[in-house]
């Protein structure tokens, strides 16, 4: 990215290049696709919870309630696809690293046929050091919140 790209918005990120932007894969990819995506500042993931999930499995079957270190995460990958995104071919060969979770907070559960909006914001950039703040919504209803930093490091 040079100096003009910051706080330009991209489109949508579908699956397929949410893949090609970050290594997680099944059963720990959290995000469907990313949307409103503004280079340098912010961007919305996409999660859709299906009873199918892996971890429901051992996480209240009775009651299956979306773990809350998943939203965090979910969080994370989307900041990951944001900072892939926004260094553009400086990415390569590179890997976004979580390092700090603070202020993390969870309102209300998620379960099964929800559709989760992960709002992520960058709030600073030092070198290779970035911190966010997040968000998870549903139905516009604040689920989790949390702010927290990544590093990128060579793979």
């Amino acid at each position: 990215m040079d100096g003009n790209d910051a706080g330009m918005t991209l489109g949508t990120y579908g699956i397929r290049q949410v893949m090609e932007a970050i290594p997680h894969r099944y059963p720990f990819l959290l995000i469907d696709r990313v949307v409103d995506i503004v280079l340098d500042e912010r961007a919305t993931g996409i999660k859709n919870v299906s009873i199918n999930e892996n971890f429901f499995q051992g996480h209240f079957p009775q009651e299956p309630v979306m773990p809350g270190v998943l939203l965090i995460e979910s969080m994370a990958q989307t900041s990951a696809v944001l900072v892939v995104a926004t260094l553009g071919e400086a990415s390569k060969g590179k890997l976004v690293y979580f390092m700090t979770v603070e202020a993390a907070k969870f309102r209300r559960p998620v379960v099964p046929g929800d559709q989760v909006h992960v709002h992520v914001q960058k709030v600073q950039r030092r070198m290779n050091v970035w911190k966010f703040r997040g968000e998870a919504k549903v139905d516009g209803v604040v689920v989790a919140e949390a702010t927290y930093a990544a590093m990128i490091r060579d793979r």
